[in-house]
């Protein structure tokens, strides 16, 4: 069976009306596949693990030079927050 176009007036214009569809749902062809470099999620883990492996770290007492410090805290959630940038660049 044939479907058929509809026509609808638009300020004195003539403009054909989208066709309707089946309901079902057709994804589309992926024109290539996106692979990440080996060295993406390398770097993903090393940053969340070194970010937290910081923060941890500076709660011990006298194993981080300096004592406890926020720019310490700071350096931590950065490279976490590295980490999770890195995660979202990850195909």
């Amino acid at each position: 069976m044939a479907r058929k176009t509809s026509t609808k007036r638009r300020g004195g214009r003539v403009t054909p009306r989208a066709q309707e569809s089946s309901g079902r749902y057709t994804p589309p062809i992926p024109r290539e596949q996106k692979v990440s470099p080996p060295w993406v999620p390398a770097l993903m883990f090393t940053c969340l693990l070194l970010g937290v492996a910081i923060v941890i770290l500076n709660y011990l007492p006298h194993v981080l030079p300096g004592g406890t410090s926020n720019w310490y805290l700071l350096l931590g959630l950065g490279l976490i927050t590295a980490g999770f940038v890195t995660a979202t660049q990850y195909h």
